[in-house]
This record gives C-alpha cells, sequence and structure tokens, in this order.
C-alpha cells in the first residue's frame, strides 16, 4: 500500500493533469479478479473504475489534487507531499481494501477513481450516468477516521458591480465600484443566518476578485466570487437572500451548488460532520453514500499536507468493516 501511494504521489496529477496518474493506475495495476473500465468524459479527461463481477458496494475517491504540485517524503511514520491524504492517500487505503477483499474470495464491489473533483466534480458527474447496480458508494475524504453523518452544501455566486470611471482627484464625478461592494459585503455581513442543529454555522469566502482601475482612477466595475458552505437550514433559501440585498447596479450570477448531505452511517465507528464539499452529492444513482477516510482536512490544501501511516492501516481494517456491514444489509 505504502509503495503504491509513494509512486501515484510521484506524478504531478493537480486539476487539468488527473490523466498522468490515471494513465499510470490503469496499466501498472492489474488485480487479477478485476476488470478496468476506462470512463472517457467530454471535456477529454477519465476515470477509472475497478470491477469484481457486478460491484453493489463500490469504494470511491479521487486522483486529482489542488496545486501547486508537492513531492512526496515518507520519514517518522508519516508521509507528506500534494495528495497524501487528499486524496491519494484514500486511493491506496481503498485499493489496499479491494486487494484484501478479492483474497477472501469476494466479488460484488469496485473502486472507482474519479477526475476534476477539485473543480466541480465532473468525473462524479459523468459516472453517475453510467454506473448501475451500485448500492452503497463509500467516499473517501480525509475524515480522521471518522464515519460522517452530515457534509455542508455549497453555492458559488458570481457579483458583478457597475460604477462610473473618474478622475481619483474628483470622486463626486463619478460612481465608485468599490464602494458599492463595500456597502454590499456590509449588508452581507449583517445577515443573521440560521444556525443549523447539525451543521452550524453558514459560512462563505470572497475569491478572484477583480477591478483593473489604475491607482488614481476611481473604479467603474468590479467582479468577485462569493463561496457558500451552506446547511440544511440555509440551502434553499440563500439565492433569495443575496438577491434581496443587490441593487440595480449589482448583478448575481449563480455558478452552482451542491445541496447539504446526510451520510448513510454504521453501528460501531466514531461519527462526525463535516464543514467541506465532495463527489458525493453527484453520486446519487450510486445508491446510500458513506464518508470516511484516513488524514485530516485541516492539511489538505496546504503546504503541510500529510498522512500518517498508523491511520492508512487503520482505514483499512475499518473500510473491509465497513464493506463486511453493508454486504450483511444487502442480505437483510
Amino acid at each position: 500500500m505504502l509503495d503504491f501511494l509513494l509512486k501515484i504521489l510521484e506524478i504531478d496529477s493537480t486539476s487539468g493533469k488527473e490523466e498522468s496518474v490515471a494513465d499510470f493506475i490503469a496499466s501498472n495495476f492489474k488485480p487479477v479478479n478485476a476488470v478496468v473500465d476506462i470512463q472517457d468524459i467530454p471535456n477529454g479527461k477519465k476515470n477509472v473504475f475497478y470491477k469484481w463481477d457486478n460491484p453493489e458496494i463500490i469504494f470511491c475517491s479521487h486522483f486529482d489534487t489542488v496545486p501547486p504540485y508537492i513531492p512526496p517524503v515518507m520519514e517518522n511514520g508519516i508521509i507528506k507531499g500534494r495528495g497524501s491524504c487528499d486524496a491519494k492517500g484514500q486511493i491506496a487505503a481503498m485499493f489496499e481494501t479491494c486487494l484484501q477483499l478479492e483474497k477472501e474470495g469476494k466479488t460484488n464491489f469496485g473502486m472507482l477513481m474519479l477526475a476534476g473533483e477539485e473543480v466541480g466534480s465532473y468525473g462524479a458527474i459523468e459516472a453517475n450516468k453510467i454506473i448501475n447496480g451500485c448500492k452503497y458508494v463509500i467516499v473517501g475524504e480525509p475524515t480522521e477516521n471518522k464515519l460522517i453523518e452530515a457534509g455542508k452544501g455549497n453555492m458559488m455566486m458570481e457579483v458583478s458591480i457597475a460604477g462610473k470611471s473618474c478622475h481619483s482627484g474628483y470622486p463626486e464625478k463619478g460612481d465608485n465600484a468599490i464602494e458599492r461592494m463595500r456597502l454590499f459585503m456590509n449588508r452581507l455581513a449583517e445577515i443573521k443566518f440560521a444556525k443549523d442543529g447539525t451543521l452550524g454555522d453558514t459560512t462563505y469566502n470572497i475569491g478572484m476578485l477583480r477591478s483593473d482601475n489604475a491607482h488614481n482612477v476611481v473604479s467603474d466595475s468590479v467582479k468577485f466570487k462569493i463561496f457558500f458552505r451552506t446547511t440544511f437550514a440555509t440551502h434553499d433559501s440563500l439565492i433569495d437572500v443575496i438577491k434581496n440585498i443587490a441593487d440595480d447596479n449589482i448583478k448575481i450570477n449563480f455558478i452552482y451548488g451542491d445541496n447539504p448531505i446526510k451520510f448513510h452511517t454504521l453501528a460501531g465507528f466514531e461519527k462526525g460532520v463535516v464543514s467541506y464539499g465532495s463527489d458525493a452529492p453527484e453520486l446519487y444513482n450510486l445508491g446510500k453514500c458513506l464518508l470516511y477516510g484516513p488524514g485530516s482536512i485541516l492539511v489538505a490544501h496546504t503546504d503541510n499536507e500529510f498522512i500518517k501511516i498508523e491511520d492508512l492501516e487503520k482505514a483499512v481494517k475499518d473500510l473491509k468493516n465497513i464493506y463486511y456491514k453493508l454486504e450483511n444489509e444487502l442480505e437483510q
């Protein structure tokens, strides 16, 4: 498992380049009883799906990572590097689980590796159209070896604010788009979002902020994106709430969103909730969804990303336990 993980960590598969690791895995790892199905995606990327007969239980994670690429290092019981926990570490633990299940004679499971999770889940959207007959999908994300009960949704909106440029020595002759943005953000900060009993607060972050005016010219436009982490209490009403604080100079464009999600859980595991997104909401045709994995989301997407080897080993034991509990549910 560790050798496999280190090999795939050595490959730069930041979003947009993930076919490199997809091709490497499909070409070099061929379990005796599995069929490898390459799922082509319209944008030129691909998913890799290992099938042991007709999978009713699928282990699933993603092989694209956020930039920049950071090469792996193994020392003192941990593995560092980009993707070590998010999510190549998930793939390694799940692949090892599948190999052990194969040795134990099991044949009703699969291992699905997806492209594009970090940039809109386009791999999951394609897999959801293709795969039939699955009853459970176990999505691998860093959950600190907890079985997750619920996860926040998300919503991306693009905000465009128009003004009128003028010489900054005479600001009264123009209409400052940046000032309009400040007032908009103040109105947003005053909103008291309902607190959700399970998922807590609705939060948001501003990104891709752009206004191209010179320092001595009043800005005539500003554009930015707001990314919300939504809850069961706020998701459905959020668009209307934001539109209500806009005015004629402010255009709100909804980009995409995933609903908050309740996951299938099992007895005997430590439970938790998460505030981050995953491919799970896009895999609704694959049956009941579980979320589990080694590593911490708090180091994912950082220069200090790492995963503990002991947590990987625990994950294999837990994933096998999850599989057998789900198999028992299928038989009932």
